[in-house]
C-alpha cells in the first residue's frame, strides 16, 4: 500500500506562520528604528511623525508590524527589507552601534554625567543602590539612544536636556516607573533617549533637566578661527 506523508498542522486559527507573524526582537526593533531616524534626517518624516512611529515601534509585537512603519520609505533609506535571522550577541550590539554599556549599582551608587559620549545602547541596573545618568552634556553621536534599566529596592534618575525629545516605556511592582517632559516640544534634529525599564520595589524616574539645552560644540568650533 502507497504512503503519504502528512502535511505539518498548521499554526493556531488555521494560518501557518510566516516571517511576517514572528514576534519581534531588540534587534528588529533596532533595525526599524534606524531607518525611521535616517528618514527624519533626510527630511522624509516630520518630527511629529517621527515621534508618532517611535511609539508605535516599541507598542507592536511582530515583524510584519514592524515593517509597516517604514513600508512608504525607499530603499536608499533604508527601506521594506525583510527581517535578518537572529544574531549572535556580539553581532547584535555591533548593529545596533557598538557594544552596550552596563552601568550598575548594588548596595553603592554609581554615576554618568558631564561630556560623555553615550552609546547607541546603555543598560543600567541597581540592587539597594543609586544610580544617575546624566546627559545634558552628553555629546550624541546616534540619533536614538536607549536606556533600558532594572531597578530592585534602589533608585535610578536619568536627566536629559530640554530640547531632547524624551520617551518611556516601562512599569512598576510595588515600584514607580515615571518619565516626565514626553510632551515637551524638543527640536526636530535633536536626539531622541528611550527609556525602558521595571522597577520592583524600586524608583525610575526619567525627566528634562530644566535650563539644560544640548548645544552642537562641534559645529561652534568648525566656526572658530585657527
Amino acid at each position: 500500500m502507497e504512503k503519504h506523508t502528512a502535511a505539518p498542522d498548521p499554526a493556531p486559527g488555521g494560518v501557518a506562520a510566516g516571517p511576517s507573524g514572528l514576534r519581534a526582537s531588540d534587534a528588529d526593533r533596532d533595525r526599524i528604528a534606524q531607518i525611521l531616524s535616517d528618514a527624519l534626517a533626510e527630511g522624509r518624516l516630520t518630527s511629529e511623525e517621527h515621534s508618532e512611529r517611535l511609539d508605535t515601534l516599541y507598542a507592536v509585537k511582530t515583524v510584519g508590524e514592524l515593517d509597516l512603519l517604514v513600508r512608504d520609505l525607499p530603499a536608499d533609506t533604508g527601506g521594506h527589507r525583510p527581517a535578518a535571522p537572529a544574531a549572535a550577541p556580539a553581532a547584535t550590539a555591533a548593529a545596533a552601534g557598538g557594544p552596550v554599556e552596563t552601568v550598575v549599582a548594588v548596595c553603592s551608587s554609581s554615576a554618568r554625567k558631564g561630556r560623555w559620549r553615550p552609546g547607541a545602547r546603555t543598560r543600567a541596573v541597581s540592587v539597594m543602590g543609586d544610580i544617575t545618568i546624566d546627559l545634558t552634556e552628553a555629546v550624541f553621536e546616534q540619533q536614538v539612544t536607549e536606556i533600558t534599566v532594572t531597578s530592585v529596592l534602589g533608585n535610578v534618575e536619568v536627566l536629559v536636556p530640554e530640547n531632547v525629545t524624551l520617551r518611556g516605556y516601562g512599569s512598576g511592582v510595588l515600584g514607580n516607573f515615571e518619565v516626565r517632559g514626553e510632551g515637551v516640544a524638543a527640536d526636530p534634529q535633536a536626539p531622541v533617549v528611550i527609556v525602558r525599564g521595571f522597577a520592583l520595589l524600586g524608583n525610575i524616574e526619567a525627566r528634562p533637566k530644566r535650563g539644560s539645552r544640548l548645544v552642537d560644540l562641534a559645529a561652534k568650533l568648525r566656526r572658530q578661527p585657527d
